[in-house]
């Protein structure tokens, strides 16, 4: 791969990792409602879990995927449900001082496994090594996707629990902070429109 595509490919890597998406607006809602500290193993999650699944689609899994049409109703299905009460637990999420024993911020391993179900995530993935990985030198230019996602994604997911930090003290009002759970969710939910359609 040379310097110019692998830098097209940190761009690429770079803007659809920091756009909104389901993991973006997870992390400022966890941002609001816990703090940057307590995100931090979310956000982690995201980054190793990405990458996984990167590896997993240049080797092999996405042409799976694409091969056999009833694991592509199936994942959406599973995507579409896991994201509906992912946006509830968000929707009626309180305060981290308010919050009951049971409500805490994503740990690494969900953060991680919610890449396998997440549509911007397959598509970032589906997209990336279809467009820079090389036939002639497959397993080299897949490494180089997924070490081009792993320099730019954890620093640009991190922008959104900052975001979300940032807005503690003009969410520390019970009435705003509901109105920007539910808000959160309701853009969670308006992710998985391209799906629907």
């Amino acid at each position: 791969m040379s310097a110019d595509v692998f830098a097209a490919l940190l761009a690429y890597a770079f803007v659809t990792s920091v756009t909104p998406g389901p993991n973006n607006m997870m992390l400022m809602a966890s941002g609001v409602n816990f703090g940057f500290r307590r995100t931090i193993p979310h956000m982690l999650g995201i980054a190793v879990g990405f990458f996984v699944l990167l590896l997993a689609v240049g080797f092999g899994l996405g042409a799976l995927i694409h091969a056999v049409p009833a694991l592509q109703t199936a994942m959406r299905v599973a995507s579409v449900a896991y994201m509906l009460w992912l946006a509830w637990k968000i929707a009626t999420s309180k305060p981290a001082g308010e919050a009951q024993a049971g409500s805490r911020p994503m740990t690494f391993l969900q953060a991680a496994a919610f890449q396998w179900v997440n549509p911007k995530a397959w598509a970032m993935g589906l997209v990336a090594m279809g467009a820079y990985t090389n036939a002639e030198n497959p397993v080299l230019s897949v490494l180089l996707v997924g070490t081009a996602f792993a320099l730019v994604n954890f620093p640009s997911v991190s922008v959104w629990a900052g975001f979300g930090v940032a807005l503690r003290g003009l969410l520390a009002d019970p009435k705003r902070l509901r109105i920007f759970n539910v808000t959160m969710a309701l853009l969670i939910v308006a992710t998985l429109w391209p799906m629907l359609r």
